[in-house]
Parts: C-alpha cells; sequence; structure tokens
C-alpha cells in the first residue's frame, strides 16, 4: 500500500507539475499575470512568493491549479494583463498550452528511457519477461528469465505458442515443463479469467531484445512512439463513441491501483506508464467539453467567429453541464474501481 501511495503521488504530481506549467509559461509570456502556480489542493504546505507570483505545494497531491487573473471578468483587477482583456488567439495559446505539455513530456520520458535502458522489441522465444506479483504464475514459483519447454506435454517452441495455450485454457491446472539456468523444472499453474480482456491468463509478459541506440535514433523512436499511441487512444475513443467498442473507465482508485502494480517492475516501468497516462491526459483534456480545456478552446472559437464572447448565462450554464457530465463520468468511474477492486467484478 506504501509503495502504491508514494507512485501515485509521484506520478499524479509529475503530471500535473508539467500540464499547469504549460498554462503557466504561456500564461507569462503572453502577458498575463499569474497570482499563483500550485500544485495539489487544500492548504497550503509551503509557499513563497517570487515576484508577483506564490508558488505553493498544497497538503492533497492529486491536481493543481493556475490562479491567472482575470479568468472571471467580473473579479478582473489587473487591468489589460487580466486573461479576459486579452485577444482570443493568446487565450488559445494559454488553453492549448497545458495538453501540449502533456504531448511533451512523454517524448522526453522515452527517450531518457530508451537512452538510459535501450530500445525493446518482443522476443519471440519462449521466455518468461516480467512475471506479475500475486498472478499465478509467480504463486507458482515462476520467474523472469525461465524457458518453457512444454505445457502439459505440448512442446514450446516459441512465444505464440505459450499464448495459444494459455488463451485456450479452461481453468484447470496446467503442467508447465521450463529450465532455469539449464536446470529442468516443473510447475503447476491454474489460470484465471482475465474479465476486462475476457481472456484466460497466468500473469506473464514475454521477454524482450533490448539494444542501445544513439541520441537521433532515441529520440525519433520516442516521437515515433508517442505519435503511435496518441493515433490508438483517438481510435479507441472513435470507437467508444461509436459503438464499436466497450467503454471502460478507471477511475481515481483505479489508476492508483495500477500505478502501484507498474511500480512492483521497477523505475522505468513506472515512468513508461507515466508517460502514457500523460498522453491519455492530454487527449482527454482536448475533448470538446466544457470544463475541460478542449471546451474552452471551443468557446474561444466561438468567440472568434461571433466576434464577442458567449453571454455570461449561456457560458455558465455550458460550464455547469460540462460539469456534470464529468462528475458522472467520475462517479460511474469510482463504482467500476470498487467493484472491481472490492469484489472482483
Amino acid at each position: 500500500m506504501g509503495l502504491t501511495i508514494l507512485a501515485s503521488v509521484f506520478v499524479f504530481g509529475l503530471l500535473v507539475l508539467f500540464h499547469e506549467f504549460g498554462h503557466f509559461i504561456m500564461a507569462k509570456a503572453t502577458g498575463m499575470r499569474v497570482d499563483e502556480f500550485a500544485i495539489g489542493f487544500g492548504p497550503k504546505l509551503v509557499s513563497k512568493q517570487i515576484g508577483e507570483t506564490v508558488y505553493s505545494i498544497r497538503c492533497v497531491p492529486l491536481g493543481g491549479f493556475n490562479d491567472i487573473a482575470g479568468m472571471d471578468p467580473a473579479e478582473n483587477d489587473a487591468g489589460e494583463r487580466g486573461y479576459c482583456e486579452k485577444s482570443v488567439w493568446k487565450r488559445m495559446i494559454v488553453i492549448v498550452a497545458g495538453p501540449l505539455m502533456n504531448f511533451l513530456l512523454p517524448i522526453a520520458i522515452f527517450f531518457l528511457i530508451f537512452m538510459t535502458v535501450g530500445v525493446s522489441s518482443p522476443s519471440t522465444r519462449p521466455e518468461l519477461g516480467e512475471v506479475l506479483p500475486d498472478q499465478p504464475a509467480a504463486m507458482a514459483g515462476l520467474q523472469k528469465g525461465d524457458r518453457v519447454e512444454a505445457i502439459n506435454g505440448e512442446a514450446v517452441s516459441e512465444w505464440d505458442d505459450i499464448v495459444r495455450l494459455v488463451r485456450g485454457a479452461d481453468g484447470s491446472p496446467m503442467k508447465i515443463a521450463y529450465t532455469r539456468d539449464g536446470e529442468a523444472r516443473q510447475a503447476t499453474v491454474i489460470p484465471v479469467l482475465d474479465k476486462q480482456e475476457n481472456r484466460m491468463m497466468i500473469g506473464v509478459m514475454g521477454a524482450l531484445d533490448t539494444r542501445q541506440p544513439g541520441v537521433i535514433e532515441a529520440a525519433t523512436t520516442a516521437i515515433w512512439k508517442t505519435g503511435y499511441v496518441i493515433y490508438h487512444m483517438v481510435e479507441g475513443l472513435v470507437q467508444i463513441f461509436t459503438g464499436d467498442a466497450a467503454a471502460e473507465l478507471a477511475g481515481p482508485l483505479g489508476v492508483m491501483q495500477m500505478t502501484g502494480t507498474v511500480a512492483k517492475l521497477g523505475f522505468a516501468a513506472l515512468m513508461n506508464f507515466a508517460a502514457l497516462l500523460s498522453l491519455n491526459l492530454g487527449v482527454i483534456n482536448l475533448l470538446p467539453v466544457p470544463a475541460l480545456d478542449g471546451g474552452h478552446f471551443v468557446t474561444l472559437l466561438l468567440e472568434a467567429v461571433r466576434g464577442k464572447p458567449l453571454g455570461e448565462k449561456a457560458l455558465h450554464y455550458t460550464q455547469m453541464a460540462g460539469i456534470t457530465v464529468l462528475v458522472a463520468l467520475m462517479l460511474f468511474a469510482t463504482k467500476n474501481d470498487i467493484v472491481r477492486i472490492f469484489f472482483g467484478g
């Protein structure tokens, strides 16, 4: 539990820091007055004023904010430096800068991983890579590096053979013959149903072949991987909205549980997971939903087309509608988390 909490605070703090820093740096660059840059919510733990801005860390490390003067026109006391007094294009830049940082952060993370750990690709060898803790394979004594020779008497020559035999299992005990450091061994593993994927699993990953790239290759591969992940995230959202795929939402509890599980695999795995979460945050934030950055951007587009901002009432009602949708989705996702974590559903 302690590792889960520490890893979650680190990951959420990192993502929020970069997201809010994007808004902050562009607000400063466009001449807006920023009264506070905060990581977390609730009472202040640490704060320091530098120039006109207070930098603070607050006690609830699951968010953050920028207090930009003039976000509410009725309370603007910054004159021409207020958000509401800036041109539409400057406000647009400030709004999209947060999600943009969530796209740039993964490129940096992937680059550092490639330069320090190397570039990995799936191996075809019937060799175990990561063995997930508290899963059937780990409980049966299997370890990373074990080479599977046969399952239930059927010879195994490549990783796809293992995948085929495990997925085709009916939940009965499986006799796995394997070698470890040249010594022949056997284990009995009972596959379990992964309800999210609707397939049998034993909690193992395939081995990886790793090589060390140069700086240019590491950078281009990091950019390519970021684009690849974004494409498939957007594709998944389209499939959900068209009804071609089921919506499987995870709330804060679910994300914390996944973060804790990944943290047990090592710091590189945790950073890779943080990069994926950052991309997810960036994509979701750009959806044209009121109260999200994408919703604010659409509102600014309408203002640019109309030549004047939306009326106060219209803006209020759209914001409230967006908040209502987000709260409903959060409650639904949290309900899913509770059922999955505590009741195995």
